[in-house]
């Protein structure tokens, strides 16, 4: 059964349509990336998944029942993008009023937050005031409220905006901990290299439609371009062939092919050892979440680095 299930949701605000029929379903303990570039409709569509705004037409389904804002939302964690901490406010004091609107008496909630500042190296913390965090220390305080009461649903829109790479790495790790203890995740972000390090299943949105929908893997596979990154002893001289061209001239003894239509990487490698070459890799080059995005948002070559074939 799907954790969270979207079905042919719809908002509009005067003219526009800002989510434009779009359905997808995510599993339990995954993590799932919500793509695309700003003004996609992304933040509109986890408000709606947060009962913040009703579709004007579709429905949510949660844990396979009709989404019920009132008693579905203590089991789920949102991290907007927009900042919501109370700046006067004590650290400490404000991890635990927030863990308490949450739900949790006071005992539980000072043993997570006591769990979690150790984990995150926020022990001094405590007695400091927002106003006097820097932005990246902000945001590792408003993941800790996010996750504090172990929602099943955890929305992130942004996670990583003003962390240095040293805490964006901690982070990630503990994004995937906790999909590995049965957390499902959605993660927002127009980074697609985030994405890559960290989501399983992606759906890409823009101007308010779903134009991309499935694993990493099968994404990736869908828009390879037939490109193999060739590694040799000495660099071959090679002659014309109809089984592929040479896509880039590389360095380092090696090159990249796109092996032509109706071939395979067979031939390909048949056709290297019949010109004297000695092969030491053999490895596909796929386009990267960064490329395919590119491609189908802004209409320019999937795996631009390699859009020029040198015949």
């Amino acid at each position: 059964m799907h954790l969270l299930e979207a079905r042919h949701l719809k908002k509009y605000y005067a003219t526009q349509k800002a989510v434009d029929d779009i359905s997808f379903a995510i599993e339990p303990g995954k993590i799932f990336g919500l793509l695309g570039p700003n003004g996609a409709g992304k933040t509109t569509l986890l408000r709606m998944i947060t009962g913040i705004f009703f579709p004007d037409e579709g429905q949510i389904l949660f844990e396979g029942k009709p989404f019920d804002p009132m008693k579905d939302i203590a089991r789920i964690g949102y991290m907007p993008e927009e900042r919501g901490l109370y700046k006067k406010m004590k650290i400490g004091e404000q991890a635990l009023y927030l863990a308490q609107l949450r739900g949790l008496s006071k005992t539980e909630a000072m043993a997570g937050i006591k769990e979690w500042f150790v984990k995150l190296e926020m022990e001094s913390w405590w007695n400091k005031k927002v106003e006097d965090l820097s932005k990246g220390m902000s945001q590792k305080l408003q993941f800790v409220t996010t996750v504090l009461h172990q929602p099943k649903l955890i929305i992130l829109d942004e996670p990583f905006s003003g962390l240095d790479p040293v805490n964006s790495n901690v982070i990630k790790e503990e994004i995937h901990e906790l999909a590995r203890k049965g957390a499902t995740i959605i993660f927002s972000t127009h980074r697609m290299e985030q994405v890559e390090e960290i989501c399983d299943q992606i759906v890409l949105v823009n101007k308010g439609k779903k134009i991309l929908d499935g694993t990493v893997k099968e994404v990736k596979q869908q828009y390879k371009q037939h490109l193999f990154r060739v590694g040799f002893e000495a660099m071959p001289a090679l002659e014309q062939t109809p089984v592929f061209t040479v896509a880039d001239t590389g360095r380092d003894h090696a090159l990249t092919l796109k092996i032509n239509e109706g071939y395979g990487p067979n031939a390909v490698l048949q056709t290297l050892i019949q010109q004297g070459a000695v092969i030491h890799s053999f490895n596909e080059v796929l386009p990267s979440l960064n490329d395919i995005f590119i491609q189908l948002v802004e209409g320019t070559p999937a795996t631009r680095q390699f859009s020029k074939v040198i015949s």
